[in-house]
């Protein structure tokens, strides 16, 4: 909302960024004598505090000489400005016009008053400069002596107002942060040209200001309300430094934990840029397995690039020891995946014990169709997470898939529910994504269908859009055969996949049932021709139940016109371009996830007593725990204490029950007395693979989801995202304020630069 010029005959607004407005004074004395200059009778029963809030004055109404510029930015009264240029008479050309602002008349007497108010307010300004030019004679000549030694000087009124100041702005940052408020309050674009309007930084110190914030309230009463109080240049050094003083607190818990592991999370669109959202894991001093975000890393598309990049600012910026690291894991849309397997490379190479995992928080089938090297499955998983979301924006269309799927199923009542079940959740992360999608696609396809040929008003412009552009996607024949391949060469790994995401025993025991799952892909390999007959016969099946004619790629048709071999066959282009290459990279990518210190690690997880009780106490953890012998507190006592461990739980008490988690085991009062199988299995812990026991400490990647999903692209901020996401970790504003003068220290003004009367040049007050 504007504000207008309170001086009488001026019709001038704050919206206009090239005129300064600012506001009445709170001070009751050069209060009075602006209401008494601008001979306004409305304004004469208001308090100081009321004129303040709701009353301007453009820059039009002062002597130049009264403005200031503190900065480029920055526009300011000297502290005893007093408006003086007024046009009391140009009303009177015009009798009959209606006057909101009434002009007071004043007495000879109140005018005489007024010329020696000027007169003794000119000497007092000459007086104060001849001061302040004999002062600085003083200091030039005292300059010539020796130096003299340097003394701790306490910090002076103006530099603890300062301090204060800076701290006003922190907290008005770190509150934007917390509550994911942006920064920029409107589009450069939907503004005209030439007015001026407060970004939400502004308005909120604004509202401080009028709420009573002493400290902002004496820097910035004289300032001008529709001019930046803050540049954005500032603004970004300041949300640098909150941002490093937040992760800091979170760092420095891991550097006291020592070991820890790095996830990423799939790369995010930050106002137009590329990022990988980077979370640290780490057992905390209260034995609690946590899973943080650390902040953004700047997306490269060279890997080699990124790798080195990502191992900068871990180390550099961030400051952690990679020696520590015994985990790493990558979770990637299709197309990264092969970069962040390059990125993975070359941290093993320098650092051999951080492990490369899955993420516990990605289902493997998932995960591997997602790393395929192939366009057509990255196309299909696209169609497959547009599909899910379009059907979660609307609970309407929910509802027209209920019904749809009881039709098609109205025989098998118990199929029927639990398809609706599943289209309710995130269904395009599951085990079995690729099963479930067959079983739907013939009820997606006719709700789809139904929805796009709607021509009642009953569905929105864009639901009927998307509805018929995703039946088109669904019903072609390279999507369907795509799927279906997919289902089949997963289904081998689905078990496996799904045993890793689940209690300790499930995770220990898949880990040797790998040798039998290459085992089977590598027969699936053997025979490929015959594997893919049958399931290019299911495609074709599917593909005429939908009514959808099987055909090669226009990509390819078009391509093979001019080719001489236009033998190819439907079934032989789909093996060669799309079974061959999957198998063999499914086979080469479950080799490299489960290296053979991965396998050691998890054979280790037998220190869990549950998993102990299932062999029979019968366990050698010793040679599988070769790897983090310097890991180990007291590393010549490891067999010894391994035997004592096995002996406590085999011979427990009938009513005591065998811990079934690393969490239960890190929680026993007793695990002080085992301090090398307390450090193992901390370091298990931490591997990526294994999930998270307890939910409240997993919030990092839910937060940071939250974050993504609620923030509009154009409007996010990597500094704003790590104080939102991290909004319950503790701030030290003294520290942040001292780390921006120690920083800054050359942009901290605390002297006034005022603007002369000729408006020509800026010349600083000695």
């Amino acid at each position: 909302m504007p504000n207008f010029c309170a001086a009488p005959n001026c019709t001038r607004k704050s919206t206009q960024s090239d005129l300064a407005f600012f506001r009445f004074p709170r001070d009751p004395v050069r209060c009075q004598r602006w209401v008494e200059n601008c001979r306004r009778a409305d304004l004469e029963d208001k308090t100081p505090d009321q004129l303040n809030k709701h009353y301007r004055l453009c820059a039009k109404h002062f002597e130049t000489s009264m403005i200031c510029r503190s900065s480029p930015y920055r526009t300011v009264l000297r502290d005893n400005a007093v408006p003086t240029i007024f046009d009391l008479t140009s009303h009177l050309n015009n009798p009959h016009s209606r006057h909101r602002k009434r002009i007071k008349e004043l007495s000879e007497d109140e005018i005489r008053t007024l010329k020696q108010q000027k007169i003794e307010a000119f000497e007092r300004e000459q007086a104060t400069q001849d001061l302040n030019e004999s002062n600085e004679q003083n200091t030039v000549s005292e300059e010539g002596g020796g130096e003299q030694e340097e003394e701790p000087v306490p910090l002076t009124v103006e530099e603890r107002e300062n301090k204060d100041y800076l701290k006003s702005l922190f907290e008005i940052l770190i509150l934007m942060g917390k509550q994911n408020i942006p920064l920029d309050g409107h589009n450069v674009d939907e503004l005209p040209e030439g007015i001026f309007t407060s970004d939400n930084f502004q308005a909120l110190l604004e509202c401080r200001i009028n709420a009573g914030d002493e400290v902002l309230r004496r820097r910035f009463e004289m300032t001008a309300v529709n001019l930046e109080y803050c540049s954005k240049t500032q603004q970004k050094q300041m949300l640098e430094i909150c941002e490093s003083c937040v992760r800091e607190e979170t760092l420095r818990e891991v550097r006291d934990s020592h070991f820890f592991s790095l996830v990423t999370d799939e790369v995010v669109d930050i106002a137009g840029e590329e990022h990988l959202p980077v979370l640290v894991r780490f057992v905390d001093d209260s034995h609690n397995l946590r899973e943080e975000f650390v902040g953004f890393l700047p997306y490269e598309a060279d890997p080699e690039i990124l790798a080195v990049k990502f191992h900068t600012t871990i180390t550099e910026k961030w400051g952690l020891n990679m020696e520590y690291c015994r985990g790493q894991a990558y979770i990637v849309s299709s197309g990264f995946a092969s970069k962040m397997k390059i990125v993975a490379t070359r941290l093993l190479e320098k650092y051999p014990q951080a492990v490369y995992t899955l993420c516990s928080s990605c289902a493997l089938n998932v995960w591997l169709a997602k790393s395929i090297p192939v366009v057509g499955v990255s196309v299909a998983l696209g169609t497959m997470e547009e599909v899910c979301c379009l059907f979660h924006q609307s609970p309407q269309l929910l509802v027209e898939l209920d019904n749809t799927i009881s039709l098609l199923f109205q025989n098998n009542k118990e199929k029927s529910n639990q398809l609706k079940e599943i289209c309710r959740s995130q269904w395009t992360l599951r085990h079995d994504t690729f099963e479930v999608l067959v079983d739907l696609i013939q009820a997606l396809v006719l709700c789809l269908d139904a929805v796009g040929n709607d021509s009642s008003v009953r569905w929105s412009n864009f639901i009927a859009g998307r509805a018929f552009i995703l039946s088109s996607a669904l019903t072609d024949f390279d999507f369907i055969v795509t799927v279906v391949i997919l289902k089949n060469i997963l289904s081998f790994t689905r078990a496996f996949g799904k045993n890793l995401q689940g209690q300790t025993s499930d995770v220990f025991f898949a880990a040797g049932s790998l040798t039998a799952v290459l085992h089977s892909l590598n027969e699936v390999m053997e025979n490929i021709e015959v594997y893919h007959e049958f399931w290019f016969e299911e495609a074709t099946n599917l593909a005429t139940k939908l009514d959808v004619q099987i055909k090669l790629p226009g990509k390819f048709r078009r391509a093979q016109q001019s080719s001489l071999d236009s033998e190819v066959t439907s079934e032989n282009y789909y093996k060669e371009i799309l079974s061959v290459p999957t198998v063999e990279h499914v086979i080469q990518e479950l080799k490299d996830i489960f290296s053979e210190q991965h396998l050691k690690a998890l054979k280790c997880l037998s220190l869990v007593p549950s998993v102990m009780g299932q062999l029979k106490f019968n366990t050698s953890e010793e040679h599988h725990a070769d790897m983090y012998k310097n890991d180990l507190p007291i590393s010549d006592t490891l067999s010894a204490e391994l035997h004592c461990w096995r002996i406590k739980w085999k011979h427990r008490g009938k009513d005591i029950e065998l811990p079934s988690t690393i969490y239960e085991a890190l929680h026993l009062p007793d695990i002080k007395f085992f301090p090398n199988v307390y450090a193992l299995l901390k370091v298990l812990c931490i591997l990526p693979v294994m999930k998270v026991e307890n939910e409240k400490y997993e919030m990092g990647r839910k937060r940071l989801k939250a974050y993504l999903k609620n923030t509009l692209t154009e409007q996010r901020s990597s500094n704003l995202a790590l104080l939102n996401i991290n909004f319950d970790i503790k701030h030290d504003l003294d520290l942040m304020v001292d780390t921006y003068i120690k920083l800054y220290s050359d942009k901290v003004e605390f002297q006034e630069v005022f603007i002369p009367s000729n408006n020509s040049e800026v010349t600083e007050n000695a």
